[in-house]
C-alpha cells in the first residue's frame, strides 16, 4: 500500500475534514504510542498503519479493510 491509499482510505472512512486531524493527532496504541503521521516519518509501512486503524476502529466497512 501506498500512502497516498492509506490517506485515500482515512479521508474515505472519517471525512476530508476529519481525517488530517486524526492522522496528526490521534495516538494509537496499535502503533506502539505513535500517531499515524509520526509512524510514517519512522518509516514504517503504510499497510501496517492501515491494519492499526482498522484494528482501532473495528466500525470501519469491509470494503476498505
Amino acid at each position: 500500500m501506498r500512502i497516498t491509499e492509506l490517506r485515500r482510505r482515512l479521508t474515505e472512512h472519517f471525512g476530508s475534514d476529519w481525517a488530517p486531524s486524526y492522522a496528526r493527532d490521534m495516538v494509537l496504541a496499535e502503533l506502539g504510542g505513535q500517531t499515524i503521521e509520526s509512524a510514517l516519518a519512522m518509516g514504517m509501512e503504510p499497510s501496517d498503519i492501515w491494519r492499526a486503524v482498522v484494528r482501532h476502529n473495528p466500525e470501519i466497512r469491509s470494503e476498505l479493510r
